[in-house]
């Protein structure tokens, strides 16, 4: 079975930072694809905050979070990951991976065809 799994999320303190992973299985292999995150907060709908190509170009969908998160791709691990840093309150969300098996980011984060439980991440004060 084809998935997309995460992991890495829990509660940070403000300020501090955290690594999620998006690990594919079966036979889904991650460095043919773009991969997305995305973050769904209490109330709000889901938004798509970065994106990585299969060339390793990034591409962000939230301006708030340039120059604190970075995504990155481990091609021998089939993992993407997600650097947080210097987390805010604001950051609180379920983040997902998900992927539309094209191999470049779009520049808007559309429709995907697979999709991650995801992993939350909590940020306090």
């Amino acid at each position: 079975q084809v998935q997309l799994v995460e992991s890495g999320g829990g509660l940070v303190q403000s300020g501090g930072s955290l690594r999620l992973s998006c690990i594919g299985s079966g036979d889904l292999t991650l460095d043919y694809h773009a991969i997305t995150w995305f973050r769904q907060a209490p109330g709000k709908e889901r938004e798509g905050v970065l994106c990585i190509s299969k060339y390793g170009d990034a591409t962000y969908y939230v301006d708030s979070v340039k120059g604190r998160f970075t995504i990155s791709r481990d091609n021998a691990q089939n993992t993407v990951y997600l650097q947080m840093n210097s987390l805010k309150l604001e950051d609180t969300a379920t983040y997902q991976c998900a992927t539309d098996l094209l191999d470049f980011c779009g520049d808007r984060a559309g429709p995907m065809d697979l999709w991650g439980k995801g992993t939350l991440v909590t940020v306090s004060s």
